[in-house]
């Protein structure tokens, strides 16, 4: 009879540090990591906008600008993770990262599909607006600004979308947007992780 109270309690602790862990704003990102992709973003920018011609090498530009936030991003994004106690070791605790996914995997089709009908323009935009739904996809989980930031590139991608100067091949205003954005998320993740650090001292 004991044991099976002992049992129950123990259930119920488990519960409750579940809970506790679902209800926990999520740290995993890196403000700092976020900084460096957002000017990377703008130094590739420069560079092709000085030195590099044709829609090709411009596409291989903005592949490596985009190779390089994943890999600080995520890189740091494991880091975080395989540092964590084994108990809050799971896919819940990094659902906000796997929530953005669906939206970036849309760019990546959107891209292609531009690409294919002869539309490069539209990219910029493209690219924006469905980076601004995967910061409003885990808004929940994030702090309130990252939700904010999101409808921020929401707003620049539609500008670029209707804009009918907009061209590919002009890569500055683009990198400004990124540079502004992702500064300005580094700068929130930074504060945010901050803060949860103090409470969980505090605690």
């Amino acid at each position: 009879m004991i044991a099976n109270h002992i049992h129950d309690a123990l259930g119920q602790v488990r519960r409750l540090q579940a809970l506790i862990l679902e209800k926990r704003k999520f740290t995993g990102y890196s403000g700092t990591a976020r900084m460096l992709g957002g000017s990377v973003a703008l130094f590739g920018c420069v560079l092709m906008g000085l030195y590099v011609e044709g829609y090709g090498m411009h596409l291989l530009g903005w592949g490596f600008i985009l190779s390089v936030g994943l890999a600080v991003n995520y890189g740091a994004l494991v880091l975080w993770f395989v540092q964590l106690p084994d108990r809050e070791r799971t896919l819940r605790t990094i659902s906000p990262a796997l929530d953005a996914i669906p939206p970036l995997a849309v760019g990546a089709l959107f891209t292609a599909a531009l690409l294919l009908k002869g539309h490069p323009d539209l990219l910029f935009g493209s690219w924006m607006c469905l980076y601004g739904l995967a910061h409003t996809t885990c808004r929940t989980a994030l702090p309130k600004e990252n939700g904010w930031l999101g409808f921020y590139y929401l707003a620049c991608g539609a500008f670029f979308l209707l804009w009918p100067g907009t061209s590919f091949m002009n890569p500055w205003p683009a990198g400004v947007v990124f540079l502004v954005g992702e500064w300005i998320g580094g700068l929130v993740f930074h504060r945010h992780k901050t803060e949860a650090m103090e409470e969980y001292t505090d605690d």
